[in-house]
């Protein structure tokens, strides 16, 4: 019997790491961005650009759509890279926020979103019920808020801003639980090599770090006070 339970706390033990992992990869990820899109702004950078910003708004989008096609192939090099200059890339991208709101408050819905995706991941994390089911789910209104928020450019309607931002909470808040879920199951099904567990975590890290980014920039459109 100690036999067991000493195997079954060295596999929760390895778990516990593979966890640390991603939120340590995520963070990193959102470290890259936080200081590139301050920089970017305080440098005055962000002004120089001019409409050529727009670029760099809808780039990471690109960014996005490219790796989902040609990223199954990529090493966990190429993966890891990919991820730092994403999350610089949507750092440059995130830098108008400082034009918009204020810094306090730009803080204040930092440690918000902290909170809400740290409770969903904990939640994905320990509970018993099975969220595969939700993905699907999730992913078709992860399309809709995306085309909705295309649209909402050129409309630029307050009351469609407002009811993207809360679905977008609703959406993200799910979309942490699930992913996290995701995660641990994967490695306790045993199943991927140490290469190929590697790359998933880089997936998973950039995964969630979307998740966060995303609900920070719903709840600040709902939360945030504006310059």
């Amino acid at each position: 019997m100690s036999t067991i339970t000493e195997t079954r706390q060295g596999y929760d033990e390895y778990l516990r790491q593979f966890m640390l992992y991603l939120y340590n990869y995520t963070a990193i990820g959102l470290g890259i961005s936080g200081v590139v899109a301050y920089l970017t702004y305080a440098s005055g950078l962000m002004m120089a650009m001019g409409s050529l910003m727009w670029l760099f708004v809808f780039a990471p989008l690109g960014m996005i759509l490219y790796y989902s096609f040609a990223g199954r192939n990529w090493s966990f090099e190429s993966t890891r890279n990919f991820y730092y200059a994403f999350t610089a890339l949507m750092g440059v991208s995130l830098s108008t926020i400082f034009a918009v709101y204020t810094a306090a408050s730009i803080a204040q819905v930092f440690f918000i979103t902290a909170a809400t995706f740290g409770g969903a991941s904990l939640v994905g994390y320990t509970t018993k019920r099975d969220l595969s089911g939700l993905g699907g789910f999730l992913f078709i209104g992860l399309i809709g808020i995306i085309i909705a928020s295309i649209v909402n450019i050129f409309m630029a309607s307050s009351a469609l801003q407002f009811t993207i931002s809360i679905i977008g909470v609703l959406i993200f808040t799910g979309l942490t639980a699930y992913d996290t879920q995701r995660a641990k199951n994967t490695f306790l099904a045993g199943a991927l090599g140490a290469d190929a567990l590697a790359k998933f975590a880089m997936e998973t890290s950039l995964s969630l770090y979307l998740n966060f980014i995303n609900l920070f920039q719903m709840l600040l459109n709902l939360l945030g006070n504006r310059e």
